[in-house]
């Protein structure tokens, strides 16, 4: 990977892990937990996609800046209000620029990296006490988004895996994981249930911000409480 990208990204280790819940919390649609294998390279930024980047790419494109209701927020807040097909216009801008391919995270590798090794319900394991060192939401948020990277970080250094805003993933929604694919790859077949958003929100409870917690939502979807983030493809050696 190259320099320029080294305090922005974290590139993943490779492997394998259990996707999904069996835990009492968990929803229906969080199961049934199964293996999914992670054997490529893959780096995947460290922060949500912020007002001030997104700008970046709408000055540059005249892509729609989101209208924002809480004024006062500033530039390092994560952006919202992005359709899914927002997400992937930017994604082509920043992969056009850069000359690197860029995308929004599957939903099997954005599990992954939420883990980044745990097999409890969040980042850090189960402890709920502890999730307000790691997320903004509706026990400290206070009604509003936060600047990303101001909470602690996953044990792989990813920050805001927990709430702030839920983020778009590649996949088509599948109830129950139904024909997922197992090798990191996306869920590709159209539905009428939408897209994927994983991590909670600023609105939301730790129950509902889970690393296995998923919701869904039409492309066209533009909610207060929906952001990204994005990965770069990485070519392994001698590819």
């Amino acid at each position: 990977m190259q320099s320029y990208f080294d305090e922005n990204f974290v590139q993943l280790p490779r492997g394998s892990f259990l996707m999904g819940s069996d835990d009492v919390l968990a929803k229906e649609r969080e199961k049934p937990v199964h293996e999914v294998h992670i054997n490529y390279d893959i780096a995947m930024a460290k922060r949500q996609v912020t007002v001030e980047e997104y700008m970046l790419f709408a000055q540059a494109t005249g892509a729609e800046v989101p209208e924002e209701r809480h004024e006062h927020l500033g530039l390092d807040v994560p952006v919202r209000r992005v359709r899914y097909h927002d997400a992937k216009a930017y994604c082509a801008w920043k992969t056009q620029r850069d000359g690197v391919t860029y995308r929004l995270p599957t939903e099997a590798e954005w599990e992954y990296a939420c883990r980044a090794g745990s097999t409890g319900n969040y980042c850090f394991g189960d402890d709920e006490k502890e999730f307000g060192d790691y997320a903004w939401y509706a026990e400290n948020a206070e009604g509003v988004t936060h600047d990303v990277g101001t909470k602690k970080p996953n044990a792989w250094g990813l920050y805001d895996m927990h709430g702030n805003v839920w983020e778009w993933c590649a996949d088509w929604y599948s109830e129950n994981y139904e024909n997922t694919p197992t090798d990191g790859s996306a869920y590709k077949i159209p539905n009428e249930k939408g897209r994927v958003l994983r991590g909670g929100s600023w609105n939301g409870s730790a129950e509902n911000s889970r690393c296995s917690s998923r919701i869904n939502l039409g492309s066209g979807g533009r909610n207060y409480f929906i952001g990204f983030r994005v990965v770069i493809e990485l070519q392994s050696e001698g590819s």
